[in-house]
């Protein structure tokens, strides 16, 4: 089970890595995507959920600071369904499932992080800080 622990690490640890990099490696394009949302100073917004990514996916994947990782992710993830896949606001029938699809996404990742809290530190082939 300790492998798949590992394995599930790494895969949501990576995710939350990956997004983080393109955030910021496209954050021109995500800010004019996140303007057109109304997210307020979407440019800094942008960058600045970049680096939560970041933080948050590096946390999970070396099983340091998890809960300061947790506490990022999450906090990213709340803002997102709710500014961003606000599905309940749209009107096109194709763009409203696309939002509802995002938003339920994003909270079940919301509780598979949350689950994350009650496995005891130090994790296995972590850093364990």
């Amino acid at each position: 089970m300790e492998y798949l622990f590992i394995l599930g690490r790494i895969i949501l640890g990576g995710f939350f890595l990956k997004n983080g990099i393109n955030h910021l490696k496209n954050s021109k394009g995500l800010a004019g995507y996140a303007e057109s949302k109304g997210v307020p100073a979407p440019k800094l917004s942008v960058l600045v959920t970049g680096i939560m990514l970041l933080l948050g996916g590096l946390g999970i994947l070396l099983g340091v600071y998890v809960e300061f990782a947790v506490l990022l992710l999450v906090l990213f993830l709340l803002g997102t369904i709710a500014k961003m896949h606000a599905y309940w606001t749209v009107e096109d029938p194709m763009a409203k499932m696309t939002e509802n699809v995002n938003f339920y996404k994003n909270l079940a990742l919301i509780g598979a992080l949350l689950m994350l809290l009650s496995i005891p530190a130090p994790w296995a082939m972590s850093l364990g800080l």
